[in-house]
């Protein structure tokens, strides 16, 4: 089987920006779950989900199936993490913390095969999830994202995103909101403040500017059709933690509010025929 065309990538020929779904709870059905909604992309998250390497794989697994173009983001900038991540069938990473043009350096490194970097031989997953040809055309098709997150990465921008192999760089604003701005402004995402919005479009102006993609993390659907508009080439829209909590929340809160207005007409059940919708 010859290797597949990263989705992504063939999303973003075709001039669309991709939608990617988060994943922090550690399961595979969660994921297969998740996978089947109708995102572009879904991510596992193994920096502040509680995801460890075994269960990653079984998620990765899990996903498959649905067609959905499956990354993961590293706990941090380190070679065994990443090459794990892409040997088990990532079509790209998402690196945190990358501050300067060296760490962008490595990060690519711990990615491509030699002569383009270091990463070592061995993709034993790869191989049957995305293609018997992988080690021939995966440097072309497994996407490299740079996350720019703190006051260090700003300052060294221009050079970051100059960095050969990078194929973009994601934007976390609740860090990138703490490092540039300190405590004076409530954590997470959606961003409204006028120096941070301004940070958010430079970094898009500036990668954009080098040929690289631009992604973001967003908590609403709002935010993130906003996103697109701005011209990013990524949008995450909430994790499965958020999603999940907000549901049971608004289940929980429409049961009280009905039960505590007892003078609302009461709805009729199912006919005996009827079989209840499923969740």
């Amino acid at each position: 089987m010859k290797m597949q065309r990263n989705p992504i990538r063939k999303i973003w020929a075709e001039g669309r920006g991709a939608i990617n779904g988060w994943l922090s709870i550690a399961s595979s059905f969660s994921a297969e779950i998740m996978a089947s909604c109708g995102y572009d992309s879904v991510t596992i998250d193994t920096q502040h989900g509680a995801v460890g390497y075994d269960t990653m794989v079984a998620m990765l697994q899990a996903m498959r199936a649905s067609g959905v173009a499956p990354m993961v983001r590293t706990p941090w900038l380190e070679p065994g993490a990443i090459m794990k991540a892409l040997d088990a069938g990532a079509w790209g990473v998402i690196c945190p913390m990358v501050n300067t043009r060296a760490d962008a350096e490595r990060l690519v490194s711990y990615v491509r095969y030699p002569p383009h970097g270091c990463r070592s031989f061995g993709p034993t997953r790869a191989n049957f999830a995305l293609g018997s040809d992988y080690a021939a055309v995966a440097d072309d098709e497994v996407l490299c994202f740079a996350m720019i997150e703190t006051a260090e990465a700003m300052s060294n921008l221009e050079e970051i995103v100059r960095t050969p192999g990078l194929d973009g760089v994601y934007v976390g604003p609740a860090d990138l909101t703490l490092g540039l701005t300190g405590r004076r402004y409530r954590t997470g995402f959606d961003r409204e403040e006028p120096e941070m919005l301004e940070a958010i479009h430079h970094i898009r102006t500036m990668a954009h500017a080098a040929g690289l993609r631009m992604g973001l993390h967003n908590g609403s659907a709002a935010y993130a059709a906003k996103a697109l508009s701005w011209g990013c080439d990524l949008v995450t829209v909430s994790n499965d933690v958020r999603l999940l909590a907000q549901a049971a929340q608004d289940s929980v809160a429409e049961v009280r509010r009905l039960i505590a207005s007892p003078s609302a007409p009461e709805k009729e059940g199912p006919a005996q025929h009827e079989v209840p919708a499923s969740y």
